[in-house]
Protein backbone atom coordinates (compact mmCIF):
# COMPACT_ATOMS: atom_id res chain seq x y z
CA UNK A 1 0.00 0.00 0.00
CA UNK A 2 1.25 3.32 -0.80
CA UNK A 3 0.96 6.68 0.63
CA UNK A 4 -1.97 7.68 -1.31
CA UNK A 5 -3.91 4.70 -0.67
CA UNK A 6 -4.72 5.06 2.49
CA UNK A 7 -6.43 8.80 1.68
CA UNK A 8 -8.48 6.45 -0.54
CA UNK A 9 -11.37 4.23 -0.03
CA UNK A 10 -10.22 0.82 0.78
CA UNK A 11 -10.20 -2.61 -1.39
CA UNK A 12 -12.98 -3.85 0.87
CA UNK A 13 -16.69 -4.11 0.00
CA UNK A 14 -18.64 -2.95 3.29
CA UNK A 15 -21.89 -2.82 5.07
CA UNK A 16 -23.65 -0.78 7.03
CA UNK A 17 -25.72 -2.13 9.96
CA UNK A 18 -27.76 -0.88 13.43
CA UNK A 19 -28.31 -2.62 16.43
CA UNK A 20 -30.63 -1.19 19.00
CA UNK A 21 -30.46 -1.16 22.68
CA UNK A 22 -33.62 -2.31 24.80
CA UNK A 23 -33.83 -6.33 24.47
CA UNK A 24 -31.40 -8.20 27.25
CA UNK A 25 -28.62 -9.57 25.02
CA UNK A 26 -28.58 -5.81 23.60
CA UNK A 27 -25.63 -3.12 23.76
CA UNK A 28 -26.07 -0.54 26.44
CA UNK A 29 -26.70 2.37 23.83
CA UNK A 30 -28.02 2.23 19.89
CA UNK A 31 -24.75 1.53 17.72
CA UNK A 32 -24.05 2.36 14.67
CA UNK A 33 -21.72 -0.07 12.52
CA UNK A 34 -19.99 -0.43 9.29
CA UNK A 35 -17.97 -3.03 8.78
CA UNK A 36 -15.75 -5.27 6.09
CA UNK A 37 -18.28 -7.68 4.53
CA UNK A 38 -15.68 -10.05 3.46
CA UNK A 39 -14.26 -12.99 5.26
CA UNK A 40 -11.87 -12.07 7.71
CA UNK A 41 -10.28 -11.14 11.26
CA UNK A 42 -10.54 -7.32 11.53
CA UNK A 43 -9.35 -5.27 14.80
CA UNK A 44 -12.60 -3.05 16.57
CA UNK A 45 -12.26 0.92 16.69
CA UNK A 46 -14.48 2.43 19.11
CA UNK A 47 -15.68 5.52 17.41
CA UNK A 48 -17.65 8.16 20.14
CA UNK A 49 -19.52 11.13 18.81
CA UNK A 50 -18.82 15.01 19.90
CA UNK A 51 -20.78 16.97 21.48
CA UNK A 52 -24.80 16.73 21.39
CA UNK A 53 -24.18 15.22 17.66
CA UNK A 54 -25.53 12.14 16.44
CA UNK A 55 -23.40 8.87 15.55
CA UNK A 56 -24.63 8.67 12.04
CA UNK A 57 -22.83 12.34 11.28
CA UNK A 58 -19.35 9.80 10.48
CA UNK A 59 -20.41 7.52 8.33
CA UNK A 60 -18.18 8.37 5.61
CA UNK A 61 -15.52 8.63 7.77
CA UNK A 62 -16.19 5.14 9.49
CA UNK A 63 -17.05 4.17 5.69
CA UNK A 64 -13.08 5.06 4.63
CA UNK A 65 -11.62 3.32 8.05
CA UNK A 66 -13.70 0.32 7.64
CA UNK A 67 -12.70 -0.11 3.84
CA UNK A 68 -9.40 -0.95 5.05
CA UNK A 69 -10.25 -3.76 6.99
CA UNK A 70 -11.70 -2.40 10.24
CA UNK A 71 -14.60 -2.83 12.44
CA UNK A 72 -15.62 0.09 13.08
CA UNK A 73 -18.67 1.25 16.13
CA UNK A 74 -20.28 4.17 16.70
CA UNK A 75 -22.68 4.24 19.72
CA UNK A 76 -25.20 7.17 20.08
CA UNK A 77 -23.70 8.12 23.51
CA UNK A 78 -27.01 10.37 24.40
CA UNK A 79 -29.57 12.95 23.13
CA UNK A 80 -29.36 15.70 25.62
CA UNK A 81 -26.13 15.90 27.96
CA UNK A 82 -24.54 18.03 31.16
CA UNK A 83 -20.56 18.98 31.19
CA UNK A 84 -20.35 16.16 33.00
CA UNK A 85 -19.00 13.13 30.88
CA UNK A 86 -18.70 10.92 34.09
CA UNK A 87 -21.31 8.97 32.31
CA UNK A 88 -20.37 8.62 29.36
CA UNK A 89 -16.58 6.98 30.11
CA UNK A 90 -18.01 4.47 32.34
CA UNK A 91 -20.82 3.80 29.32
CA UNK A 92 -17.93 3.45 26.66
CA UNK A 93 -16.02 0.54 29.03
CA UNK A 94 -19.71 -0.76 29.01
CA UNK A 95 -20.20 -0.65 25.25
CA UNK A 96 -16.59 -2.52 25.07
CA UNK A 97 -16.99 -5.20 27.81
CA UNK A 98 -20.46 -5.80 25.40
CA UNK A 99 -18.83 -6.02 22.18
CA UNK A 100 -16.47 -8.52 23.46
CA UNK A 101 -19.18 -10.85 24.71
CA UNK A 102 -21.45 -10.69 22.06
CA UNK A 103 -20.31 -8.18 18.83
CA UNK A 104 -19.82 -11.56 16.93
CA UNK A 105 -23.34 -12.54 17.10
CA UNK A 106 -24.14 -9.61 15.03
CA UNK A 107 -21.75 -9.56 11.91
CA UNK A 108 -22.00 -11.02 8.70
CA UNK A 109 -21.19 -14.37 8.13
CA UNK A 110 -17.00 -15.00 8.46
CA UNK A 111 -16.60 -11.38 9.39
CA UNK A 112 -15.05 -12.03 13.04
CA UNK A 113 -13.59 -9.17 15.44
CA UNK A 114 -10.15 -9.21 16.81
CA UNK A 115 -11.42 -8.19 20.48
CA UNK A 116 -7.71 -8.26 21.92
CA UNK A 117 -6.99 -5.46 19.18
CA UNK A 118 -9.99 -2.84 20.02
CA UNK A 119 -8.76 0.56 20.00
CA UNK A 120 -10.82 3.62 20.94
CA UNK A 121 -11.87 7.18 19.40
CA UNK A 122 -13.61 10.39 20.10
CA UNK A 123 -14.20 14.03 18.19
CA UNK A 124 -14.92 16.84 20.40
CA UNK A 125 -15.93 15.80 23.78
CA UNK A 126 -15.80 12.51 22.73
CA UNK A 127 -12.14 12.91 22.22
CA UNK A 128 -12.41 13.61 26.31
CA UNK A 129 -14.51 10.83 26.84
CA UNK A 130 -12.13 8.71 24.99
CA UNK A 131 -9.13 10.15 26.79
CA UNK A 132 -10.86 9.64 30.37
CA UNK A 133 -11.42 5.90 29.48
CA UNK A 134 -7.75 5.61 28.34
CA UNK A 135 -6.48 7.10 32.03
CA UNK A 136 -8.93 4.90 33.76
CA UNK A 137 -11.55 7.38 35.12
CA UNK A 138 -14.36 4.37 34.63
CA UNK A 139 -15.93 3.07 37.85
CA UNK A 140 -16.32 0.02 35.34
CA UNK A 141 -13.09 -2.52 34.96
CA UNK A 142 -12.04 -3.11 31.55
CA UNK A 143 -11.39 -6.71 31.10
CA UNK A 144 -8.68 -6.21 28.17
CA UNK A 145 -6.56 -2.65 27.95
CA UNK A 146 -7.26 -0.87 24.42
CA UNK A 147 -4.14 -1.32 22.21
CA UNK A 148 -4.74 2.71 20.72
CA UNK A 149 -6.16 5.90 21.23
CA UNK A 150 -7.23 8.68 18.78
CA UNK A 151 -8.82 12.24 19.30
CA UNK A 152 -10.34 14.01 16.67
CA UNK A 153 -10.29 17.42 17.24
CA UNK A 154 -10.26 16.84 21.49
CA UNK A 155 -11.74 19.55 24.00
CA UNK A 156 -11.52 19.09 27.64
CA UNK A 157 -14.23 21.80 27.87
CA UNK A 158 -16.47 24.30 25.97
CA UNK A 159 -14.92 27.32 27.68
CA UNK A 160 -10.93 27.56 28.81
CA UNK A 161 -12.76 28.88 32.45
CA UNK A 162 -16.28 26.76 32.40
CA UNK A 163 -15.26 23.65 34.61
CA UNK A 164 -16.21 20.07 32.84
CA UNK A 165 -15.84 17.23 35.33
CA UNK A 166 -13.93 14.67 35.18
CA UNK A 167 -10.67 16.86 33.86
CA UNK A 168 -8.33 15.47 31.41
CA UNK A 169 -5.73 18.22 31.10
CA UNK A 170 -3.68 18.84 33.25
CA UNK A 171 -1.63 21.95 32.22
CA UNK A 172 1.68 19.32 33.02
CA UNK A 173 3.89 17.91 30.08
CA UNK A 174 3.83 14.12 29.38
CA UNK A 175 0.94 13.99 32.11
CA UNK A 176 -1.68 12.07 30.26
CA UNK A 177 -0.25 8.35 30.83
CA UNK A 178 -2.19 6.56 28.61
CA UNK A 179 0.10 3.53 28.31
CA UNK A 180 -0.78 2.80 24.48
CA UNK A 181 0.41 4.98 21.08
CA UNK A 182 -2.13 7.90 20.49
CA UNK A 183 -2.95 9.59 17.56
CA UNK A 184 -4.02 13.48 18.04
CA UNK A 185 -5.45 15.41 14.61
CA UNK A 186 -6.31 19.07 14.88
CA UNK A 187 -8.13 21.75 13.21
CA UNK A 188 -6.57 24.69 12.19
CA UNK A 189 -9.94 26.76 12.58
CA UNK A 190 -10.96 25.07 15.82
CA UNK A 191 -9.68 28.21 18.45
CA UNK A 192 -11.32 30.97 15.42
CA UNK A 193 -14.77 32.63 16.40
CA UNK A 194 -17.58 31.66 13.24
CA UNK A 195 -18.41 35.53 13.62
CA UNK A 196 -18.42 38.24 16.99
CA UNK A 197 -20.90 36.62 18.29
CA UNK A 198 -19.63 33.67 18.90
CA UNK A 199 -17.26 31.54 21.11
CA UNK A 200 -14.05 29.32 19.08
CA UNK A 201 -15.58 25.17 19.19
CA UNK A 202 -12.36 24.30 20.41
CA UNK A 203 -10.88 27.22 22.43
CA UNK A 204 -6.84 27.15 22.56
CA UNK A 205 -5.73 25.89 26.17
CA UNK A 206 -8.18 22.75 25.83
CA UNK A 207 -8.07 21.58 22.92
CA UNK A 208 -5.66 19.45 20.56
CA UNK A 209 -2.75 21.38 21.10
CA UNK A 210 -2.57 20.90 24.65
CA UNK A 211 -4.06 17.29 24.48
CA UNK A 212 -0.76 16.81 21.85
CA UNK A 213 1.65 18.13 24.59
CA UNK A 214 0.51 16.39 27.78
CA UNK A 215 0.61 12.72 25.76
CA UNK A 216 3.34 10.32 26.77
CA UNK A 217 5.07 8.98 24.20
CA UNK A 218 4.64 7.40 21.28
CA UNK A 219 2.13 9.82 20.18
CA UNK A 220 1.75 11.72 17.09
CA UNK A 221 0.32 14.74 16.21
CA UNK A 222 -1.43 16.22 12.68
CA UNK A 223 -3.02 19.62 12.48
CA UNK A 224 -5.42 20.46 9.20
CA UNK A 225 -4.63 23.81 8.83
CA UNK A 226 -7.56 25.43 6.67
CA UNK A 227 -10.49 23.30 7.92
CA UNK A 228 -12.84 23.75 10.98
CA UNK A 229 -13.95 21.63 14.27
CA UNK A 230 -17.15 20.20 12.58
CA UNK A 231 -15.28 19.62 8.81
CA UNK A 232 -14.61 16.06 9.94
CA UNK A 233 -18.35 15.23 9.60
CA UNK A 234 -20.47 13.74 6.72
CA UNK A 235 -21.13 15.96 4.24
CA UNK A 236 -24.83 16.01 4.53
CA UNK A 237 -25.77 16.19 8.50
CA UNK A 238 -29.73 16.65 8.47
CA UNK A 239 -32.11 18.00 11.08
CA UNK A 240 -31.75 20.21 13.43
CA UNK A 241 -28.76 19.44 15.17
CA UNK A 242 -27.12 18.46 11.82
CA UNK A 243 -28.21 22.10 11.04
CA UNK A 244 -25.80 23.78 13.79
CA UNK A 245 -22.60 22.09 12.45
CA UNK A 246 -22.91 24.61 9.58
CA UNK A 247 -23.22 27.82 11.55
CA UNK A 248 -21.83 27.41 14.98
CA UNK A 249 -18.11 26.83 14.20
CA UNK A 250 -15.67 28.12 11.94
CA UNK A 251 -15.68 26.08 8.54
CA UNK A 252 -12.97 25.26 5.76
CA UNK A 253 -14.04 25.20 2.17
CA UNK A 254 -15.33 21.81 2.31
CA UNK A 255 -16.13 19.10 4.58
CA UNK A 256 -14.95 15.83 1.88
CA UNK A 257 -10.62 16.68 1.83
CA UNK A 258 -10.30 16.69 5.68
CA UNK A 259 -12.39 13.79 6.20
CA UNK A 260 -10.39 11.72 3.56
CA UNK A 261 -7.23 13.11 5.32
CA UNK A 262 -8.90 12.11 8.56
CA UNK A 263 -9.43 8.71 7.73
CA UNK A 264 -6.27 8.08 6.03
CA UNK A 265 -4.17 9.39 8.82
CA UNK A 266 -5.89 6.42 11.50
CA UNK A 267 -6.06 3.87 8.82
CA UNK A 268 -1.78 4.54 8.78
CA UNK A 269 -1.76 5.25 12.29
CA UNK A 270 -3.51 1.70 13.21
CA UNK A 271 -1.92 -0.04 10.63
CA UNK A 272 1.74 0.67 12.15
CA UNK A 273 0.60 0.18 15.18
CA UNK A 274 -1.83 -2.93 14.77
CA UNK A 275 -0.84 -4.89 12.34
CA UNK A 276 3.17 -3.60 12.01
CA UNK A 277 2.63 -1.86 8.66
CA UNK A 278 4.64 1.18 9.73
CA UNK A 279 6.02 2.60 6.51
CA UNK A 280 2.81 4.83 5.94
CA UNK A 281 2.81 6.57 9.09
CA UNK A 282 6.50 7.24 8.66
CA UNK A 283 6.48 8.87 5.45
CA UNK A 284 3.70 10.99 6.28
CA UNK A 285 5.42 11.85 9.08
CA UNK A 286 8.40 12.71 6.97
CA UNK A 287 6.62 14.11 4.30
CA UNK A 288 2.98 15.55 5.00
CA UNK A 289 3.00 17.06 1.74
CA UNK A 290 1.88 14.09 0.37
CA UNK A 291 -1.84 14.51 2.28
CA UNK A 292 -4.88 15.68 0.21
CA UNK A 293 -4.82 18.69 2.94
CA UNK A 294 -2.36 21.33 4.07
CA UNK A 295 -0.75 20.05 6.80
CA UNK A 296 1.32 21.54 9.69
CA UNK A 297 4.30 20.14 10.23
CA UNK A 298 3.76 17.03 12.70
CA UNK A 299 4.83 16.63 15.62
CA UNK A 300 5.89 12.81 17.10
CA UNK A 301 7.26 12.10 20.43
CA UNK A 302 9.09 9.04 20.10
CA UNK A 303 9.90 6.59 22.53
CA UNK A 304 13.28 6.38 24.46
CA UNK A 305 15.81 4.35 22.14
CA UNK A 306 17.56 1.62 24.47
CA UNK A 307 21.12 1.20 24.41
CA UNK A 308 22.02 -2.74 24.33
Amino acid sequence: MGVEDVFKLGPLPIQTLTISRGREQNPPKPLLLVVPSVHGDYPVLLFLHGYLLVNSFYTQLLQHIASHGYITVAPQMYCITCLDASGEINDAVAITEWLRAKLYEHLPANVLPDLQNVALAGHSRGGKVAFGVALGRSKIPLSVPYVALVGVDPVDRPLYQCPSLPPCITGEENSLVVNMPTLVIGSGLGPVKKNCCSIPCAPAGVNHVEFFRECCAPAYHFVAVDYGHMDFLDDITGGVRGATTYCMCKNGPSREPVRRFTGGIVVAFLNAWLRKKTEVLDELVANPSVAPVKVDPPEYHALPSVTV
